[in-house]
């Protein structure tokens, strides 16, 4: 599953627990409003550890994109440094769309 679905269903975890506990503090139900706010708080669990994952994604993208740019320019292959250029750069995006 990709790190887009966990956070998606994650998201949706959340919005059930906070619509579970709105109800459950509605109608008196103090079992069910704390079952709602149990499942809200895994939703957000589930989105942070998805962030977290993309993030680390992204440094390794960066990184790897870092050298092959590096080596690229070392050894005079402009193909090599842009194409890592560019690695580098979707790694720093990914980290920071998951922030």
């Amino acid at each position: 599953m990709s790190t887009e679905s966990r956070r998606a269903e994650g998201a949706a975890q959340e919005l059930g627990g906070k619509v579970k506990k709105a109800i459950g503090a509605v109608i008196g139900n103090e079992q069910m409003e704390a079952e709602g706010r149990a499942k809200e708080l895994a939703g957000e669990a589930q989105q942070e550890e998805a962030k977290a994952t993309a993030r680390v994604q992204g440094k390794v993208e960066e990184v790897t994109g870092a050298i092959k740019n590096r080596v690229g320019q070392v050894i005079d292959n402009e193909q090599m440094a842009v194409e890592g250029r560019a690695r580098e750069l979707a790694g720093e995006a990914r980290q920071k769309a998951n922030k």
